[in-house]
């Protein structure tokens, strides 16, 4: 979750570990801090809050040196305080260390530091690490590092920094990100690539149990066999412009825009790519089962699969909630086919139960925007999104590119398993072609729903209501709503209304309600008719211009017409930008909401 950089190099590190900050904002913003090497010692800024705040105390005390770290929280342990604020220092003010994730055998640890002598002062399970560090330290940073996390339990990315070793920065993962980068004259480590692009596109992406050392112009690699690794560096197709909000007024809006954009990019990659599934068409044959394991809006895009894939397969296809999958027995085995999806690729919920998953012998699939993901190296075969960067917390066009890889992996599926003939393959492929198209006329409704918006920001509760097809994305609607604007929001089966949350409609509900005409129509009709008799304020989002939807409705928002695979992609944008305009006009912060961060990386 939370944001982690750091730099080795010969420019002042504090202004460049306080941009690699800013563009890893999205991780957390409860507080942050940098720590820089000076004159043999370690100077810390730390604040409470988001990085404009550091950025102010920077300007009245500026730090000098070159070697540094910086942290941007995401609060687990300990409220958002300065004391638990990152980094954190040894007792001699030498070792800084910053930390994303969790030690889940920190209380113990403590204890035990704290008998042998060690000063707490944080509530945070961080800065057990630190005292380890600095137990283990002999002059080489990279060796004590390693003896300290053999002792920590749970999931973590650190980096630290020592005085007595002022030219290097050493960095450990396990089941957190961390990436590196390495030019002639600097070396950076951060917990996202975005803090990297605007000195390097070739990335190192370490694995679990990785150990690094980083010095300008070299680096050092030990696996978690403490045994020296071949470095490999992948190459950020993302241009460092792309996290810039050209003329937009937030992230979130410009990343709504550039779906279209998105949506042909995952096409493109995806039609043109030469590889296989990397499956033989017999063990494709014998699936007796298909679950897809997400958290969040990943979720909703499973659901929408779900709904697409069980008839297409001719198998059962399940959509699972990841942070509940591993502990309830799954029934998973050899002939189960497991999709992981997760626009990071480490999300650790997905990323537990997709390896209790392969613990059990199924088959693997990832679906990730990450090149070098977690999900994606211990995968049996990836499928990427080509969304480029995104910036806002609250997922937009990471959501529309699972969508459309999604379709395609299902028509690839059904083609294997001989469900669909190479010529509707052709066709259904043709079909999906027009995404984009359809997503830039989706966009023409902004004005509408801007007015929407004017109507109904002032209102404290929403319902949103579908049938079918569209019941993940009434939900996926909600929890837009709930993100951003936190307006209170629900979402229900429309057929599931009469059964319990009708008693809470009345002329003071307003219930988005999506209905089209390849879903479910009539039935669709009838439960509109039951939001009416109750008098709630009925906003229908809908592919038919009918006389008798506009009749029931209050307010109508008409969308392009869309062969039935392609419907949830049609109906993500206008909810996304309903949410987005309430949200602005009741000035919540629309890239940060507050409690949220863009990649989880705790349980």
């Amino acid at each position: 979750m939370c944001g982690i950089v750091g730099y080795a190099g010969q420019k002042n590190a504090q202004d460049i570990l306080v941009d690699g900050l800013v563009r890893l904002e999205y991780r957390g913003y409860d507080s942050a801090g940098v720590a820089v090497i000076e004159d043999g010692t370690v100077s810390l800024a730390r604040s409470v809050g988001k990085i404009a705040e550091l950025r102010r105390q920077l300007a009245k005390g500026p730090l000098s040196g070159t070697t540094g770290i910086g942290h941007t929280r995401w609060a687990t342990h300990g409220a958002p305080t300065w004391d638990n604020a990152h980094p954190h220092l040894d007792c001699q003010g030498k070792l800084a260390l910053v930390h994303n994730g969790i030690i889940e055998n920190h209380r113990l640890l403590r204890e035990e530091l704290v008998a042998r002598g060690h000063i707490f002062h944080s509530e945070t399970d961080s800065e057990v690490l630190v005292h380890l560090v600095e137990e283990q330290f002999r002059g080489d940073l990279a060796e004590a590092v390693r003896a300290a996390v053999r002792q920590a339990e749970g999931a973590f990315a650190i980096v630290a920094v020592h005085a007595d070793v002022p030219e290097e920065i050493v960095g450990a993962r396990l089941g957190s990100p961390l990436v590196a980068g390495v030019l002639p004259e600097a070396a950076l480590l951060a917990s996202d690539a975005p803090a990297l692009l605007g000195h390097t596109r070739e990335l190192c992406f370490l694995e679990d149990g990785d150990v690094i050392r980083l010095r300008p112009g070299s680096v050092e690699l030990w696996g978690s066999d403490g045994k020296v690794k071949q470095v490999s560096f992948d190459t950020i197709p993302w241009d460092p412009l792309t996290a810039e909000r050209g003329g937009y007024r937030h992230f979130m809006e410009k990343e709504i825009h550039e779906q279209p954009q998105a949506a042909a990019d995952t096409l493109r990659d995806q039609l043109h790519s030469s590889e296989g599934l990397g499956f033989m068409e017999h063990e494709l044959a014998e699936l007796d089962q298909v679950v897809l394991l997400a958290c969040g809006t990943s979720y909703h895009a499973g659901l929408v699969a779900e709904y697409l894939w069980e008839p297409l397969l001719g198998i059962p296809v399940r959509a699972e909630i990841a942070s509940e999958f591993r502990y309830r027995c799954p029934y998973v085995g050899p002939k189960s086919l497991v999709v992981a999806i997760s626009q990071s690729g480490e999300t650790l919920d997905t990323l537990m139960a997709f390896r209790e998953a392969k613990s059990r012998g199924a088959r693997t699939v990832a679906v990730s925007n990450i090149v070098g993901s977690a999900l994606v190296r211990e995968a049996d075969a990836a499928l990427y999104t080509r969304a480029g960067l995104e910036i806002g917390v609250a997922a937009s066009k990471t959501f529309t590119t699972q969508l459309v890889a999604l379709l395609l992996l299902g028509l690839r599926l059904a083609n294997a398993r001989g469900r669909l003939s190479e010529e509707q393959l052709a066709a259904q492929l043709d079909e999906l072609a027009r995404a984009p198209g359809l997503i830039s006329q989706a966009l023409d409704t902004d004005k509408a729903l801007q007015t929407l918006a004017q109507q109904y920001h002032g209102k404290s509760d929403c319902l949103y209501l579908a049938r079918g097809l569209l019941y993940p994305l009434a939900m996926e609607g909600a929890l837009k709503l709930k993100e951003i604007s936190y307006i209170h929001a629900e979402s229900y089966a429309s057929g599931e209304m009469k059964h319990g949350p009708i008693a809470l409609i009345d002329e003071k509900m307003p219930v988005v309600f999506l209905v089209s005409c390849c879903e479910l129509y009539d039935k669709a009709l009838g439960n509109m008719e039951e939001v009416r008799a109750r008098r709630g304020d009925l906003i229908v989002l809908t592919d038919t211009d009918d006389p008798t939807v506009r009749k029931l409705s209050d307010n109508v928002i008409v969308l392009p017409k869309a062969p039935r695979p392609l419907v949830p992609i049609v109906y993500t944008v206008p909810l996304q930008l309903f949410a987005y305009h309430i949200a602005r006009i009741r000035g919540t912060d629309v890239d940060q909401p507050r409690n949220l961060a863009k990649t989880v990386t705790v349980e």
